[in-house]
């Protein structure tokens, strides 16, 4: 009895130290891999990764209905998170093209990285994208300016700036300015295109991206 009692005792704090231990949004990859053990995407399909203004475009489909697309947003992530996670959330799919929506949580509370720590981070995803996938299409959709985040505003702007320049060069790439339409003529950010949260967007704001994105679905 005392033998049993060590052994239960041992698998409780074995998983209490799996839980402390395993990296951040191991539960969201999770998820994805299950559904994809059940469902295995096309080849050759459209990807959308990210952060939370992916993981909540849940009309995606829809949206862009002439295209088989994947979402693997997962909401909070980084940069450096999507990087950590690419052979479980990109690499399987041999996409034939990827929108990339992250960098905004990079520089808000708590990390504040710096705008060209953020064009460092995306330089490296981009690298394991372009080694892996030569000939698929890359694009990155701006850091969009959230009422909630108005202090880093000028960090937004300055990311932006940077990652653009840095893709001007690159074949196969596309800079997609949405922060330019969520803004009003005198630079201010649009409130009416937010949830109350003044963080993610509402149908409206996913319209302009819609708008924005459509037509590099077929460049």
């Amino acid at each position: 009895m005392k033998m049993i009692k060590l052994i239960f005792l041992f698998l409780i704090i074995s998983g209490y130290s799996y839980s402390q231990s395993a990296p951040a949004f191991w539960n969201d990859i999770a998820s994805f891999k299950k559904s994809d053990s059940s469902h295995f995407p096309p080849k050759d399909a459209v990807l959308f990764v990210g952060s939370s203004s992916i993981r909540f475009w849940t009309t995606i489909q829809q949206d862009f209905s002439n295209d088989s697309i994947i979402n693997r947003g997962f909401g909070g992530s980084t940069l450096p998170d999507v990087t950590r996670y690419f052979y479980d959330i990109i690499f399987p799919y041999s996409p034939k093209k990827i929108f990339v929506y992250c960098g905004e949580n990079d520089l808000a509370a708590p990390y504040y990285a710096s705008a060209k720590e953020v064009l460092k981070r995306f330089e490296t995803l981009f690298c394991m994208m372009r080694t892996n996938f030569p000939k698929a299409t890359i694009s990155f959709i701006s850091i969009k300016p959230s009422p909630s985040r108005k202090s880093i505003q000028p960090e937004i702007i300055k990311a932006n700036f940077l990652v653009r320049q840095f893709l001007k060069d690159k074949k196969n790439t596309h800079f997609i300015d949405v922060y330019k339409f969520m803004a009003d003529k005198n630079g201010n950010i649009r409130g009416d295109i937010f949830r109350p949260d003044e963080l993610h967007m509402n149908r409206k704001g996913y319209e302009i991206w819609i708008r924005e994105v459509k037509p590099y679905l077929n460049n």
